[in-house]
């Protein structure tokens, strides 16, 4: 079975909606959910994560054990969210060996070309879906 790894920061709010739209798709799966912050993490963990830590040297540690890193585009950048993404972190998700899924938020102090406005609900949703296509491959 794939390891998955959602990371997120600030409120955890986007890693909640990952995890429990996960869920509702493959209420099986081991989800590991790593915050930058304990509230972050906590709201992960309600969501259904199976496990959950909190801070940089987890976020290292899950990038190298997952096969499959999900978040928002934020995590891959030093500094973003608010700075609450290190270079630390950001190296990890970079150099990992997993899939990376990736959601572009325009909010991470980056603007993304060639990604249109879109809700929150509708780019989580396409992120699961990706998800479950990388689940079901061999």
């Amino acid at each position: 079975m794939k390891k998955v790894l959602v990371i997120d920061a600030q409120g955890g709010g986007i890693g909640r909606q990952i995890i429990t739209g996960i869920r509702e798709k493959m209420p099986d799966l081991d989800i590991t959910a790593v915050g930058t912050n304990s509230a972050a993490t906590s709201n992960m963990l309600k969501a259904g994560a199976s496990r959950a830590a909190t801070g940089e040297n987890a976020v290292v540690v899950g990038c190298r054990n997952a096969d499959i890193i999900i978040g928002p585009i934020g995590i891959a950048i030093a500094d973003a969210m608010l700075g609450e993404v290190t270079a630390r972190m950001a190296q990890a998700v970079g150099q990992s060996d997993a899939e990376r899924i990736l959601i572009p938020f325009q909010h991470c102090g980056s603007l993304i070309v060639g990604v249109n406005e879109t809700n929150t609900g509708r780019l989580v949703a396409e992120a699961i879906e990706q998800l479950c296509r990388l689940v079901k491959e061999p």
